[in-house]
């Protein structure tokens, strides 16, 4: 098995437009490929985002007659890549919608598939608002995915401001972590940057983290900064604020350096907590 290979993450502007968006994608897929990356990865909601809950349902569909999940597959097995659909708003037989992320193998197969678990139900100072759980329902299970190089922990946007998913991960095997995103531009400025540095730290992991970046639609705008970094927490790649695509060269025995530097998963300590 190999540990090195070449990542990219496409950073999109998704809009309404189904169709469009899945165009644009796959036209950067064959870029990537084209620029010899093996793990290409796309951010959440790659091919829609519908600022409105009331609307979502109404374009949301099963896997079988998802027309991204569908493209996106016959994108891999067509140029033999290895796929992260960042995720697909996914309709359920029993109505309920998920929002779920796809590894997709050289041969085109679904060989994981992860529910996001923490819904973004917020209300900002400045008035900004969403509530996920609205239309959404929430997964409960984290998943540990087999690629050709190694073992894949796979998270959705919010996710990232849980730290114990990340430890879990990582504490059972993950070598990298997705985490593909459309966080908005309000927390993104604040936050991202800082959090996904201290994903990596914290677990020594690489952290692969293709963004939405833009206006979308009505007053939904992303944050971009797509981000690739390594488990000591330095940025490899910085997709900026525009649409586009960034490379890293991934090597995986770093992962076995930064955790003998840091044995940070290794030193955990049960404890008593007290009131005074």
């Amino acid at each position: 098995m190999s540990k090195t290979f070449r990542t990219a993450c496409i950073q999109n502007t998704a809009t309404r437009d189904i169709n469009a968006n899945i165009n644009w994608v796959c036209q950067r897929i064959d870029e990537a490929h084209e620029a010899g990356a093996e793990f290409i990865t796309m951010p959440e909601s790659v091919g829609l985002i519908e600022p409105v809950n009331e609307n979502i349902p109404a374009q949301c569909f099963t896997e079988e007659l998802d027309v991204g999940l569908n493209a996106f597959q016959n994108k891999a097995k067509q140029l033999a890549v290895t796929i992260l659909i960042g995720s697909q708003l996914i309709k359920l037989e029993d109505e309920r919608i998920v929002n779920r992320s796809f590894l997709v193998s050289r041969q085109g197969d679904i060989t994981a598939r992860y529910d996001k678990v923490h819904m973004f139900d917020i209300e900002l100072a400045n008035g900004e608002s969403y509530l996920e759980s609205g239309v959404i329902s929430a997964g409960n299970k984290v998943v540990l995915a087999k690629t050709p190089w190694g073992e894949l922990g796979m998270s959705i946007c919010y996710d990232l401001r849980f730290a114990a998913l990340y430890r879990a991960l990582a504490q059972n095997g993950a070598q990298f972590i997705t985490i593909p995103a459309a966080f908005i531009q309000t927390t993104g400025k604040a936050h991202w940057h800082t959090l996904v540095k201290a994903r990596a730290i914290e677990t020594g992991c690489y952290i692969i983290a293709p963004n939405q970046c833009g206006h979308h639609a009505d007053k939904r705008y992303s944050w971009g900064h797509s981000l690739i970094v390594n488990p000591w927490g330095e940025i490899l790649a910085d997709g900026g604020d525009e649409p586009g695509i960034i490379y890293a060269d991934i090597d995986l025995t770093e992962v076995d350096l930064a955790r003998s530097k840091i044995p940070a998963l290794n030193n955990d300590r049960d404890f008593i907590l007290e009131h005074f």
